[in-house]
């Protein structure tokens, strides 16, 4: 399986994790303990999905190959 295609499952599933954590708060916490683990998890997930969107962004940007055309070295004839 492509690696790209795991990443993506991954990214997904992290943030159904983030939107499950969000509707629990939403819900209601029993009490403050509770309420600082799932902050605690959603900052996680955050985070980890920030720095694979780091790693890939590096990648893309290294793989980049950009093709340069000059436009004023034209060969014209008149």
């Amino acid at each position: 399986m492509d690696p790209l295609v795991i990443i993506g499952k991954i990214q997904k599933r992290l943030k159904q994790e983030i939107d499950l954590v969000a509707q629990v708060m939403v819900e209601g916490v029993d009490n403050h303990d509770k309420y600082k683990y799932l902050v605690g998890q959603a900052n996680a997930y955050g985070k980890i999905l920030q720095e694979i969107s780091n790693l890939l962004e590096e990648k893309e940007q290294n793989e980049q190959k950009g093709t340069v055309i000059d436009i004023n070295s034209r060969n014209t004839k008149n």
